[in-house]
Order: C-alpha cells, then structure tokens, then sequence
C-alpha cells in the first residue's frame, strides 16, 4: 500500500513540474536564442559572440578550403550593428564548389542563417551563384549588390525540419544522416562565397531581424496628411482620414482642361463658315 502510495505522490509531482516547466516555457522562460543555435561559425574571421549571445566559432575551414578575406573591414556595413559588422566584414570564398557540414542530432524545425555583404563589386552580376542543402536548391543565382547594393548586410534566411530520418526543405524530401551540408556553388560570375551562418532550432519568427534597409522600407501609409482646402471661404485645412492612400505630389498642379481657354473651340467654326460662304456664292450665280 505504501508503494503504491509512494508512486501516485511521484506521478502527481511529475505532473505538476511538467506543468511548470510548460507555463515557464510560455512566460518567456525557454531556452535563449543563443542556447538555441546549435552550430555557428564566422567565416573567414575569428571567434566572435553577437549581440544576441550567439557563439560564432573561427572558421574550420582555415587553411583547407577557398580563401579568407578580411577586405570589408574598411567598411562599415549598413544594417548590422557596430559591435556585429565583423560577422559581415570577413569572408571565405572559392574558386570552386565548397560548403560546411553541420552535424545534427535530434529531430525538430530548424533554421539556417546564412550572412552576406558586398564589399568588393559595385554592380550587380558580378557575383551570382547558388546555395544547397543536402544537394536540395534553397537559394537560386543569389546576387548579394542586385538584392541590397554595396557594402549592405544581407541575411538569407531558409527554414527546414528533420524527422524519422528525412530532411524537408522548401517543398523537398531526403533521407537525412545526421550530417547537413551546406555548399556554395559555383556560377558563372566570379566565385562562391559566404560571411558567416549558424543553425538554430525553432521557426521564421525566432530569427533576429536586420535593421531596416532605407532604399527598400515601404512607406508607411497609415500615417495622416495634410493638405491645403481649395475653395473653402475660409482658406482652412482638412485632414487626409487615417489609412488613406492619397499621395502629396510636388510641383504645380496639373491644370484643369475643362478651364482652358476656349478659342480652340471657335477655330473648327470659323473654317466651315470660310467654306460655306464662297460655296454659297457660286450657287447664287448658277
């Protein structure tokens, strides 16, 4: 009796911190993202921890892959934060096809983070190539200065989930054996490359946010405005209502055609009474 007493209470307190640990969960008390990203590495530069807490590793690729180049860290980078430009800043490219394998172990939905910049071309197809995961396409003819221009952080962003043994990618289905790998391929223009990349477990809306691009940030309509009344006697001003999608244009107005001088008119006139007087003439003679 005393048994079966002792397991109910450890059923009960099972129970209960189960529950605990959901509600902590749900109040925010989940793993961070740092101790959600299980791989990340700075490519072509040192170790380096963001401001997020993410670890990224010096890259182990040092002297037997591609190239490292540190050529963008006499610019700074648009859209990162000061204290993470380097992770845009550094690089390795190759002449050839060249990638990472990440090692995974548990199934679940993960995201891979995949950081560029472009420091060096000041045109776009100058630099275009593909990115693939596990032999699937997840990134076609990536052209980093056509997408953000020069020297401009560029995050690309590709979730995929591991389960009984399959990687699903974008629509795609692989047996999947504890090892992804991710490659930079080859193109026609100039050579692969990439700036840094971490994988983390979680969804799309888990992944830090780079700060808005001016030239790409859409405007934001809800915003009022105002504008002169025209023919109001007091010469007051009317608010444009919240969520409209009227426009303040610069420049003169366009002016009103239907106020136009109307002497156009009269011309078409004119002319058939110049035809119509001599023709009758002629028939009076006759």
């Amino acid at each position: 009796m005393q048994r079966v007493t002792a397991q109910l209470v450890a059923g009960l307190v099972a129970a209960v911190l189960s529950l605990l640990a959901e509600q902590c969960w749900a109040d925010g008390g989940g793993p961070s993202l740092a101790e959600r990203v299980i791989w990340a590495v700075n490519a072509g530069g040192e170790a380096h921890v963001d401001v997020h807490g993410i670890h990224f590793k010096k890259d182990p690729l040092e002297g037997k892959i591609g190239k490292a180049s540190d050529y963008g860290v006499r610019l700074p980078i648009l859209r990162s934060s000061p204290e993470d430009q380097i992770l845009y800043q550094t690089e390795r490219y190759n002449e050839d096809t060249f990638g990472y394998d990440i090692p995974i172990r548990e199934e679940g939905d993960y995201i891979l983070v995949m950081k560029y910049a472009e420091v060096y071309f000041a045109q776009s197809q100058q630099k275009v190539f593909d990115v693939r995961l596990n032999g699937h396409v997840v990134v076609k003819d990536l052209d980093i200065f056509d997408r953000v221009g020069h020297s401009t952080a560029h995050d690309e962003i590709v979730p995929f989930s591991i389960r009984r043994g399959k990687l699903s990618v974008q629509g795609e289905v692989s047996t999947f054996n504890g090892k992804l790998t991710v490659e930079f391929v080859k193109g026609y223009y100039d050579n692969p490359k990439i700036c840094a990349l971490y994988v983390m477990k979680g969804t799309l809306e888990d992944v830090p946010k780079l700060q808005p691009h001016p030239g790409l940030e859409k405007p934001d309509e809800d915003e009022e405005e105002e504008e002169d009344s025209e023919g109001g006697e007091e010469g007051g001003k009317k608010k444009v209502p919240t969520g409209s999608k009227y426009r303040v244009q610069s420049g003169p107005r366009t002016p009103n055609p239907y106020a136009a001088d109307n002497s156009s008119l009269m011309f078409p006139i004119l002319v058939a009474f110049g035809v119509f007087i001599p023709t009758l003439f002629c028939l009076c003679r006759l």
